[in-house]
């Protein structure tokens, strides 16, 4: 697999040897989510508020580190765990992408994503999937035994975030694998107009909150962040998927 960068308008961008875009970065705002399915993964931090959400987080698949540079500089205090299986990804996240060092607060394990879910003993609140390879395929990455490996590695504020594609064949089997997994607990975003679908799923406390509070959560994480899911939570509501005014799951 070739891995190239390329660069346009201000914005980085990496590919796994196609002009498929793994990640982007705008270059004079390194920490920001420049992709739009990025965004709405980080519509984590509105499901789980408190402040000291998440204390450890799981990310599978680096590609630009966006997610990964995002919690670091705005969840200081989250022990963050990424796990990629292509070290020279790791090698072009750091030269051209800005990756932080590891340090006491993130680590980085080269491994298979769906092998070290399998055999580690930590618990996480978050765990985020965006592995692909350079043709879109996710592998052991979206089966039933590694969602049901990522339940059993969530605590009980725990959260699945993971990136679907609606564009490859079997986008709703693979909601209908999360939501055996977890019970039914999970709930899938409209695509975004990139093709992306990101669902989620939950662990122990339950995921409710009216359409107003979602919103005030959101201005207050732009307020913090300038991460702005107000949109997000428009195309929610235009989609039907808060009956009665409430994201519940």
């Amino acid at each position: 697999m070739d891995i190239l960068v390329s660069e346009s308008a201000g914005v980085r961008y990496l590919h796994f040897s196609s002009h498929w875009i793994q990640g982007a970065m705008r270059v004079a705002r390194p920490w920001a989510l420049e992709l739009d399915y990025t965004r709405e993964m980080m519509a984590a931090l509105l499901l789980r508020p408190a402040a000291d959400w998440p204390r450890a987080a799981l990310l599978i698949g680096l590609g630009a580190g966006s997610l990964v540079k995002f919690l670091h500089r705005h969840r200081p205090e989250a022990k963050l765990t990424v796990v990629e299986i292509d070290p020279e990804v790791v090698d072009v996240a750091r030269l051209h992408f800005k990756l932080p060092p590891e340090d006491e607060r993130l680590r980085i394990e080269l491994d298979d994503g769906a092998d070290f879910v399998a055999k580690t003993k930590q618990r996480f609140d978050l765990i985020m999937v965006d592995g692909f390879d350079e043709n879109a395929r996710t592998g052991m990455l979206d089966t039933l035994p590694f969602y049901l490996n990522c339940k059993a590695r969530l605590t009980g504020s725990g959260l699945l975030v993971t990136n679907l594609l609606s564009k490859r064949k079997g986008a709703r089997k693979s909601l209908e694998r999360i939501e055996e997994a977890f019970d039914g607990r999970a709930l899938a975003f409209p695509s975004c107009d990139s093709g992306n679908v990101v669902a989620f799923a939950a662990t122990g406390a339950p995921v409710d909150h009216s359409l107003g509070e979602l919103k005030a959560l959101a201005r207050e994480l732009k307020a913090q962040t300038d991460l702005n899911l107000l949109p997000t939570l428009s195309r929610l509501e235009q989609a039907n998927r808060c009956p009665a005014g409430k994201l519940r799951f």
